[in-house]
């Protein structure tokens, strides 16, 4: 059986594009994984951030009640 030269020239074009194609798509998910990652760090470090912030509030509040606490009962007046 002879072959196509039309065919072959066909394949080939296919092939060449089926492997540009998957070189993007290799180059693309590396990109989005790396992005990926570094919005996971970026949340890592937002997160620390507000449990730092959290935990300095409740230092602020503790703080707060116990001024207020003793307070109760004096007159601002009198002192």
């Amino acid at each position: 059986m002879p072959e196509d030269p039309i065919a072959q020239s066909e394949l080939s074009a296919l092939t060449r594009r089926y492997e540009e194609t998957t070189q993007k798509a290799d180059r693309e998910f590396g990109i989005v994984k790396s992005d990926l990652t570094a919005l996971r760090l970026q949340v890592g470090n937002l997160d620390q951030k507000l449990d730092n912030f959290i935990a300095e509030q409740r230092s602020v509040n503790a703080k707060l009640v116990e001024l207020l606490s003793g307070l109760v009962g004096k007159n601002a007046s009198t002192d």
